[in-house]
């Protein structure tokens, strides 16, 4: 799960801008496609055959930011009988992609699209991932259509998935399904939006599942100038995303029952873990009796409240072991489930950005079709897969920390010196002079050195070091003021 959203926008030259430049080649992120793969990419975008099925009289919609053109996912809710028929779209790379070409090679290079705040270095080219592949408004596009029936309490009752040619017919963004829902004018496939992701909500607390509604970190430009601001989730966000946990969990499903898939796999927490967070809760007085499961805790959290979105930043830290798990022939692995899920769950949602989607796929659409076994070149992969999604998402995480910290210095380089109203979210254990403070204004999380660090107390901090341009020195310090 990211930790933070950021975004950038002015001149390639400016000196934001030509710092994340410098990080990128400092990184070795790939940037252009070798020839060859562009080549197969406007190949593949002109000869694609598209699937038998024609579902094109389905009136999807795309519910994604105003920015976004890679768009992996589009739904359509309706009601069937008492309850709900959940159509789910999910862009089918895998019939551009041919198995063992350099297309495809490429993309397990890169593993995942990674995100700056200036721009995105994709996983398959744009004229695949922007354009031939992506559900875009108007357009067919082949597809992974999801079928899955739910009853009037959202529990699944039916799951099919199938090749499809499909059609959005709108291009939507959160806020603006939000002020529809609010006032009373969205039309039925999208109020269903929230009476659906409702229900899945209940369910998830119900079987002790956990969302965390963590705030992002926006930068905002205005008149001129740059500012950090936190952004809680909109309403809509969640019950778009349950939706496409739903799908996870029925893609899970049908592995199990098949024998052979690749899951996404969480542990339980350890009991220290927990306890740290116990400990974290008493000093930032947030109440939490013993008889409150974590869970329970969670979900009555305000993201608004400075407090409340501190603690939840560090519930994050129960996430981080986090993986992939593949199986095959009916041997199941020891852990099936995801702690946070309390269910099981894979990664099938979002292909044209992470690769591990298009196995997941792949997989699911020979479980509930006829063929007794996936494409060899699945099976092929399948042993390596969790290794290659391990190695992309730690380069993600290290541009994802390395772009807050140069973003940050940034905006700060002129302020050193200045004190600051902050909070101690978090005191390393084997360091106690080393801490995390999360600031009110500016909305940043930065590193702070002291003894006695008072964790979850708010205290004046002083700014000792931004720097963007040098990136051993990029991440902001404060020390107590």
């Amino acid at each position: 799960m990211p930790r933070r959203h950021i975004r950038v926008t002015g001149a390639p030259e400016a000196p934001l801008r030509a710092a994340l430049t410098a990080l990128r080649v400092r990184l070795g992120v790939p940037q252009d496609f070798p020839a060859e793969v562009l080549a197969e990419a406007d190949r593949a975008a002109r000869l694609a055959d598209p699937p038998p099925y024609d579902a094109t009289d389905i009136p999807f919609f795309t519910l994604d930011p105003p920015t976004a053109t890679d768009l992996d996912q589009a739904l359509y809710l309706a009601r069937q009988g008492t309850g709900y028929r959940v159509r789910y779209a999910i862009a089918d790379v895998a019939t551009f992609v041919v198995p063992g070409c350099a297309l495809d090679a490429e993309a397990h290079r890169r593993v995942t699209t990674l995100y700056f705040p200036d721009e995105k270095v994709p996983l398959h080219p744009p004229v695949l991932g922007d354009r031939a592949a992506s559900l875009l408004p108007g357009l067919a596009r082949p597809a992974a259509l999801w079928t899955i029936d739910l009853d009037d309490d959202g529990r699944t009752l039916a799951v099919d998935v199938r090749r499809a040619l499909v059609r959005s017919r709108a291009r939507l963004d959160h806020e603006a399904v939000q002020r529809q829902i609010d006032d009373g004018t969205a039309e039925e496939p999208l109020s269903l939006l929230k009476e659906v992701g409702q229900a899945r909500e209940r369910l998830e607390v119900e079987r002790g599942g956990i969302s965390l509604n963590v705030p992002e970190q926006e930068i905002v430009e205005r008149d001129g100038a740059y500012e950090l601001t936190y952004r809680a989730p909109l309403p809509a966000e969640t019950w778009n995303a349950q939706i496409s946990l739903l799908t996870g969990m029925a893609a899970a499903d049908l592995m199990l029952a098949y024998g052979t898939g690749v899951l996404r796999t969480l542990p339980a927490a350890p009991d220290g873990a927990v306890g740290r967070l116990r400990r974290t809760a008493r000093a930032l007085h947030i109440d939490w009796p013993h008889h409150v499961s974590y869970a329970r805790l969670v979900r009555s959290l305000d993201p608004h409240r400075p407090d409340h979105a501190a603690f939840l930043q560090e519930c994050t830290t129960l996430l981080r072991g986090a993986g992939y798990t593949a199986f095959r022939d009916g041997s199941l692995p020891p852990i099936t489930t995801h702690a946070a899920v309390a269910a099981p769950y894979t990664h099938c949602t979002a292909p044209l950005s992470r690769l591990a989607d298009r196995y997941a796929t792949e997989i699911c659409l020979a479980a509930a079709g006829s063929r007794r076994e996936p494409p060899e070149w699945v099976l092929a992969a399948l042993d390596a897969l969790p290794g290659e999604m391990a190695e992309g998402g730690r380069r993600a995480a290290a541009v994802e920390r390395a772009c807050v910290d140069i973003v940050e210095a940034a905006l700060l380089r002129d302020r050193v010196g200045e004190v600051f109203d902050g909070c101690v979210v978090d005191v390393e254990e084997r360091r106690p002079t080393v801490g995390t403070v999360q600031l009110e204004s500016p909305a940043v999380i930065g590193r702070i050195d002291g003894d006695h660090l008072p964790l979850g107390e708010r205290l004046p901090v002083r700014l000792t070091r931004a720097d963007p341009t040098d990136p051993t020195t990029a991440t902001v310090r404060f020390a107590p003021a």
